[in-house]
């Protein structure tokens, strides 16, 4: 019998599941870039070895390597990471540890793409191995404190919006392709000044990085496994921790905490708050900050047409639902949507 070699338990059952359970588990990402020859076929290598030490997350696979955000069993770790690094190009990767091992993910996906990272860029047209100065914790907390130096988050603003470095800029941007133009531009005659780059765990900058040198950015720097890795040496070494707010994950979880200062407001009211949501009305989806105060006002929606549409009958929101696609809106922009919204409805 051909082994299954994808999910098909019902998605509110393995949520349920992940949420009752009490196992300890081990939330970790790693990325590589590297040339896969048959990527549909290593996809389902992992699937099959994964899948049997009850791994959850999502992961991608590509010609030009594998991006992965996953969560193991504690107990299955070890076994886990002997498996990993008896791949040739993943032995003896880092791992990036999450911060909160919460309830993280409650399913296997493994997804071939045509890219690990949507960047919109053709990779033939520069070397993408020649990156910028990779930096620790303590180079990277000595070199964003000098004049000379512009300190840029490369994540999307929804991210950023929720916590970022100190004295960092976060582009207006909703996906890295976007961000990557912007700040090509941004930074045009500025050529000469120290740049750093950040990112959740290293791999957006990999490419950002490889890309501002080929635009002829001499002084090109990123942040060595990202917010993770930096967050782990910070509380390890004792060095000063220049993140404030939260880290945006792309998980159940949404966050991770790593100070105490909240940094954004409800979109709904503009009380201080940093806690994302998704809009309950499924067909809206929207990710959003929201206060508890307008969580119960609002019932989880974005607003009040979609407060009216959950309290219709489940038959007539199907029948709203019906030929509309709004997966692509789950991760856009919230208060930008919330406010267009309200402008096209006055």
């Amino acid at each position: 019998m051909k082994q299954q070699l994808r999910n098909l338990v019902d998605r509110k059952v393995l949520l349920e599941r992940m949420q009752t359970s009490e196992e300890c588990r081990t939330t970790i990402s790693f990325y590589q870039y590297a040339h896969i020859l048959n990527p549909a076929f290593f996809r389902d290598y992992l699937f099959s070895h994964w899948d049997e030490m009850d791994v959850m997350g999502r992961t991608y696979v590509a010609y030009e390597g594998i991006n992965a955000q996953i969560s193991v069993p504690t107990r299955r770790f070890e076994d886990f990471k002997s498996h990993l690094y008896s791949i040739s190009f993943l032995s003896g990767i880092r791992l990036n540890y999450s911060v909160d091992d919460g309830k993280s993910f409650f399913k296997l996906t493994i997804k071939v793409r045509e890219k690990i990272v949507a960047d919109g860029l053709n990779d033939e047209a520069f070397d993408v191995c020649d990156t910028g100065v990779h930096l620790n914790a303590t180079s990277f907390n000595e070199l964003t404190t000098k004049d000379d130096t512009i300190l840029i988050d490369m994540r999307n603003h929804y991210e950023s919006e929720v916590g970022h470095f100190k004295g960092a800029i976060t582009p207006d941007a909703d996906t890295f392709r976007e961000e990557i133009q912007l700040v090509e531009n941004m930074l045009q005659g500025q050529k000469d000044r120290n740049i750093v780059m950040y990112c959740t765990g290293g791999i957006r900058c990999e490419k950002a990085s490889s890309w501002l040198k080929h635009k002829g950015f001499p002084n090109v720097h990123q942040l060595d496994g990202g917010i993770i890795e930096y967050t782990r040496q910070v509380r390890e070494k004792g060095l000063e921790n220049r993140f404030i707010g939260k880290n945006f994950v792309f998980d159940e979880r949404l966050a991770e905490r790593i100070s105490d200062e909240v940094i954004a407001q409800c979109h709904q009211c503009g009380a201080s708050c940093d806690d994302h949501t998704n809009c309950s009305n499924v067909s809206c989806n929207l990710l959003f900050i929201q206060c508890p105060s307008c969580a119960e006002k609002y019932e989880g929606t974005c607003g009040e047409r979609c407060h009216e549409i959950i309290g219709m009958s489940e038959v007539d929101q199907r029948k709203l639902r019906k030929g509309k696609k709004n997966s692509a809106r789950i991760f856009n922009k919230g208060r930008l949507r919330l406010r267009a919204r309200d402008e096209n409805d006055a």
